[in-house]
């Protein structure tokens, strides 16, 4: 394999991991049901895995910020770090990051891995963030050590006038769009167009600018675990057995006749008022699909169905609102815990992955402005998944501040004020106006 050329490998890698991409992505499309359609066979879609997803993804990026802690309690120290993190800010704002993570949130736990890329735009003079398409990002890793990425290439299409706009080549008149693959390692950059190199130079960064990250972990395993997988087989059993008790309603409510002893029969109309003259012996009556209590079957089963979707995707129902017993407090909390149990891990994850954006996107700043921001402690927080009573949040942080547990900023972050640092100065603002 060391024989065949970047491309040519990249074909070869990973085909599982892919095919697995692509039936998930179906799969939250609506595409739920297996196996060829039958003649009058009834097919209805309730898409739960969609709605799981997106539920769970509202929870766990709810409330997501980030504060940046002097490495000590210098002026110098205070200083650069309030530097950084307005930094941080000018760029999230820029590439309006609040959007671009709850959208690529989404795409990882449908695919279950992530990835973002940070580079300097050289046209707009800053520091852009994207979200490269996973199902085209491959990676080489240093022996058993999953951690140490040593090489990673980026397959994407772009149009023909893209490729013209970009690297100045006329691609051939019959070809709508281009293949590119960026390879990176922490010494090189190659650039691929259409399975021909096209540009090889030293890497400008001194570091892979890709930050790639599974959705849930599995042990030992680089690439990450979707979300779909758990709920697959109940949702599509949900399917089949909603669209079979739609299809008996729906005979209920046109009759089925049912003559007995009859050989022959014409013209025989199922509707009030009309007469069927019926040879002797013989029996007429319609067929009750509902009698002895078989809907009820079918609910009581639907419900069974439901229940094991609600437990696989670790979403109860409670986390949709559906609150019967009015659940409060602690009750509430063990009610929510195994919702609460999987954001906490994909919080895990999801940390470490925007603590090494950030750090990529303050070392591109030092390399393009020349100002300095290390050292520093970046510090990734999150809001409360469950409902809070926000003024006894005031008055807990506010006998915290008072006690000196915690300090007006911390209080302020946990409070969810975005920039403690600015609220603090605009307080002191009025404190002198007030006081003069």
């Amino acid at each position: 394999m060391n024989n065949l050329t970047i491309p040519q490998q990249i074909a070869r890698m990973d085909l599982e991991r892919l095919r697995a991409y692509r039936e998930n992505l179906d799969f939250y499309n609506g595409l739920q049901w297996s196996g060829g359609y039958r003649r009058r066979e009834r097919r209805i879609t309730f898409n739960y895995a969609k709605v799981f997803i997106e539920k769970v993804t509202s929870y766990l990026m709810s409330g997501l910020s980030f504060t940046v802690d002097p490495i000590d309690n210098t002026p110098e120290a205070r200083e650069r770090a309030g530097r950084a993190e307005v930094a941080l800010h000018e760029v999230y704002n820029a590439n309006n990051l609040e959007q671009l993570d709850f959208d690529t949130e989404i795409d990882t736990a449908i695919l279950g891995d992530g990835c973002f890329k940070v580079t300097w735009d050289v046209a707009e003079q800053r520091v852009r963030v994207s979200a490269p398409d996973v199902q085209g990002v491959f990676a080489w890793w240093v022996g058993d050590d999953v951690s140490r990425v040593w090489r990673l290439a980026s397959k994407y299409q772009i149009s023909a006038d893209e490729i013209q706009i970009l690297y100045g080549v006329r691609a051939p008149s019959s070809k709508k769009e281009s293949t590119v693959i960026e390879v990176w390692t922490a010494r090189d950059f190659e650039l691929w167009i259409d399975n021909a190199l096209f540009e090889q130079k030293p890497n400008p960064y001194g570091f892979i600018p890709f930050v790639i990250y599974p959705n849930l972990r599995e042990p030992k395993k680089f690439w990450g675990v979707s979300d779909i997988p758990p709920i697959k087989e109940p949702a599509q059993e949900l399917n089949r057995a909603l669209s079979q008790l739609s299809m008996i309603l729906e005979l209920s409510g046109n009759p089925i006749a049912v003559l007995e002893n009859v050989e022959e029969a014409h013209d025989i109309a199922v509707q009030p008022g009309a007469v069927w003259e019926l040879p002797e012996r013989a029996r007429a009556y319609l067929l009750d699909l509902l009698q002895g209590g078989g809907v009820g079957l079918h609910v009581d089963y639907i419900n069974l169905i439901y229940r094991t979707l609600h437990d696989l995707s670790e979403s109860p129902r409670t986390s949709f609102g559906d609150n019967p017993r009015g659940l409060s407090g602690v009750a509430l909390e063990m009610e929510l815990h195994p919702l609460l149990q999987k954001v906490r891990r994909k919080r895990l994850i999801r940390t470490a992955a925007y603590k090494r954006r950030n750090e990529m996107i303050l070392r591109i700043l030092e390399q393009r402005t020349g100002v300095s921001y290390h050292p520093y402690r970046s510090r990734i927080t999150w809001g409360p998944v469950l409902p809070q009573d926000r003024s006894r949040m005031v008055r807990d942080e506010r006998m915290m501040v008072e006690a000196g547990i915690h300090s007006r900023r911390r209080a302020m972050e946990e409070l969810g004020i975005q920039e403690p640092d600015a609220e603090f100065r605009r307080w002191l603002e009025e404190e002198g106006i007030i006081r003069r």
